[in-house]
């Protein structure tokens, strides 16, 4: 059984921050600033998307080894040329962060392969915010994109990747950029789900989970377009698609 995730509340002035006070013994709102963890030597790597995704090495009060994803948020397409990260405040809890946080918290608790959330802020300026999200690491692990630029994977994986996808869906958990960025398989091969910004869990299981798969095949088949020697074709989506529907 999981943990759940014991929340504290941290407000001051235009800062609103939660977290997770068994991973967070002492709390303050720097922790969501890159620049703090570059200061204590804890930034142990990055990765580009929108913007900069840290990868944190850091220890508890107690001296155990945290591995965090500290993320900031940025806006994507055209109104991103124009707007960066600046967002519509309309409360707390409909924050870009505030939501990716609960969605976290929840799928942890119904077990499902996904990153444990540590803590958010939220700072607001007037009638928009900015927000950052810390989540834990998964470690040991590759996306698929990196794992097929690579070398092939067989079937079972093929398979077992389809059931991952398939308890999000039964449990009405729509990922919002279903892509093969946001897949990985760590060194037991156990298949987890990342990136749950504006995703949410659904009532309804309607097309949504059919347009989900549709947005996943479409990403394959750009990283096979993409990428010389990709080690995807369309028989591997064949597999997956049985372990989805097994």
């Amino acid at each position: 059984m999981v943990k759940p995730c014991l929340e504290k509340f941290f407000h001051q002035g235009h800062v609103y921050c939660r977290y997770d006070s068994d991973e967070v013994s002492t709390f303050i709102p720097e922790m969501l600033n890159s620049d703090y963890w570059q200061a204590k030597n804890s930034v142990v790597g990055s990765a580009q998307g929108r913007g900069t995704t840290w990868f944190i090495a850091t220890e508890n009060a107690m001296g155990t080894a945290r591995n965090w994803v500290l993320r900031h948020y940025y806006r994507g397409g055209l109104i991103g040329k124009v707007i960066k990260d600046q967002y519509l405040y309309t409360g707390i809890e409909n924050t870009r962060a505030a939501r990716e946080f609960a969605l976290l918290k929840s799928m942890r608790a119904l077990g499902l392969p996904a990153p444990k959330p540590i803590a958010f802020r939220v700072i607001k300026n007037g009638l928009f915010y900015r927000a950052d999200l810390l989540s834990s690491r998964v470690e040991n692990a590759s996306d698929l994109v990196g794992l097929l630029s690579k070398y092939a994977i067989n079937d079972l994986l093929w398979q077992q990747i389809g059931k991952v996808i398939k308890a999000f869906h039964q449990q009405g958990i729509y990922h919002h950029d279903l892509n093969a960025h946001n897949i990985l398989v760590d060194d037991n091969d156990q298949v987890w789900l990342i990136d749950f910004d504006q995703g949410e869990q659904r009532k309804q299981q309607t097309k949504w989970p059919e347009e989900n798969m549709a947005r996943l095949l479409r990403s394959f088949r750009k990283e096979n377009n993409r990428i010389t020697n990709f080690q995807w074709c369309e028989k591997n989506w064949q597999a997956l698609l049985n372990g989805y529907q097994s």
